[in-house]
């Protein structure tokens, strides 16, 4: 079913009188082995009386589609449906090859359900594997900067033994820091002289 001029949205049932009196303007029927011939004859009566402008029935066991327009307010069936250019939303309608394909305006074919359940199924599980790697990654770039911290502390640690031990030999700060590749105010701050 289309609806132009309502908002967008998932509901139940369209219930014309509670959307602005605004009819759809294009439904599409497809049959099951449940439905009965004074079910749809109910139907189609149903959409004449209250404005449809394009009604499709579609029946998959036989691959039979058929139409009708709206004309002096009256549903007229329309003749040839294959390759059939819906005035209102302009897609094409196709049945020769076994089922019913509908082209958009662009010439592209429209999904079907499945193919459109199943690319949204394959792009569910790329965000998630995306996901997955954003997550490895931002483990790597932890270890990483754990790993940097640790060989951080660890020169620190070599830095202060080495500078202690050579103060302890008798080296002035000067000498340390030239030995160490430091400045003589590093070699204080490690020494706690500042």
């Amino acid at each position: 079913m289309v609806v132009f001029g309502r908002p967008k949205g998932d509901r139940r049932s369209y219930k014309q009188f509670t959307e602005e009196n605004i009819a759809p303007q294009v439904v599409f029927e497809i049959l099951s082995k449940s439905n009965t011939k004074a079910e749809m004859d109910t139907k189609f009566n149903f959409y004449e009386r209250y404005g449809v402008e394009e009604y499709y029935l579609y029946d998959p066991a036989t691959n039979v589609l058929k139409g009708w327009l709206q004309q002096n307010k009256q549903l007229i069936a329309i003749g040839k449906m294959e390759g059939w250019l819906s005035p209102r939303l302009g897609c094409r309608f196709e049945t020769a090859n076994g089922s019913l394909e509908l082209y958009r305006p662009d010439g592209k074919r429209m999904e079907t359900y499945v193919e459109t359940s199943k690319r949204a199924e394959q792009e569910a599980q790329r965000a998630e594997q995306e996901t997955q790697r954003a997550e490895q990654e931002a483990q790597r770039a932890e270890q990483e900067a754990q790993r940097a911290q640790r060989a951080e502390r660890a020169l620190q640690q070599q830095q202060q033994e080495t500078v202690t031990r050579l103060f302890s030999l008798g080296l002035t700060i000067e000498q340390i820091a030239t030995a160490c590749n430091l400045t003589p105010n590093q070699v204080k701050e490690i020494l706690g002289q500042l």
